[in-house]
């Protein structure tokens, strides 16, 4: 690795996975880590923030786990301020947090609503929120967040808490990054396409037919123009470029990461 983030701390919040294999943000973390910087990785579950850090130490890095949820604000609080005092500092942040169900107005309830919108949209408000003072202080930082393409596509099935959610966190991005443009903090989104990783696969299993998962990741390998669905690790390094010093004139960008999706009428 070449050390692109040495001397820099990173907060990633999703540092977990939330099943086998590599999610977004343990792929984030691991390679920010793998980078040079010193990972504090937050997950609603320690046990899964713990295997994070476990790994970045087995490779001779830097991290700490902690458990936060981050629709409460006392627990963000508290992340960025232990966050300091391991560390000192705050250079990037990652908002990596996001639940996922299927369905549309009829079939959605309001309290399924009400929690993907403090999960995927209020939890990356408060983040910023605690964070941005920090930073603001320190006089640079760089906030990523991880939005989709389901913010500004249809993606093939009824999903419309988190197209919504998703959507609304690509304005939370625009907002911070031309209101703390001159304090020299820059904000950007990241939108993965069709991703093969542990969140779709339960949540999705039926959502493409009768076929289960062997049928849902067929249909969606054959919907992406490079012929399959990408993985963490795309999602990762389209990150560290942004949490980079390589990004230092790129602030209110959605980054679309999805093999050629968007760029198709169906």
């Amino acid at each position: 690795m070449s050390g692109r983030l040495n001397g820099k701390t990173a907060i990633v919040i999703g540092a977990g996975s939330s099943g086998p294999g590599w999610g977004n943000g343990k792929a984030i973390a691991v390679l920010f880590a793998r980078e040079g910087a010193n990972i504090f990785a937050v997950d609603v579950r320690l046990s899964a923030a713990r295997e994070t850090r476990d790994i970045i130490e087995q490779e001779d890095g830097t991290a700490v786990g902690f458990a936060a949820d981050v629709s409460r604000s006392g627990d963000v609080k508290a992340l960025v301020e232990q966050c300091v005092r391991t560390y000192g500092r705050i250079d990037v942040l990652v908002n990596n947090v996001g639940i996922l169900t299927a369905g549309g107005p009829e079939e959605l309830d309001e309290e399924t609503w009400d929690r993907h919108m403090a999960v995927n949209v209020k939890g990356a408000f408060l983040a910023c929120k605690y964070a941005l003072p920090v930073m603001v202080e320190q006089g640079a930082g760089a906030i990523v967040n991880i939005s989709s393409i389901a913010s500004i596509r249809y993606t093939g099935y009824p999903s419309a808490v988190y197209n919504a959610s998703k959507g609304a966190l690509n304005q939370l991005t625009q907002n911070v990054a031309v209101q703390y443009a001159s304090k020299g903090i820059r904000a950007n989104s990241v939108l993965p396409g069709l991703m093969d990783t542990p969140m779709i696969r339960e949540p999705l299993k039926d959502a493409y037919g009768s076929g289960g998962l062997d049928e849902m990741i067929r249909k969606r390998n054959a919907q992406v123009p490079l012929g399959k669905m990408g993985d963490a690790w795309d999602v990762a390094y389209a990150t560290l470029f942004l949490a980079s010093d390589e990004a230092s004139y790129v602030t209110g960008a959605s980054l679309v990461v999805d093999g050629g999706l968007t760029c198709k009428c169906s």
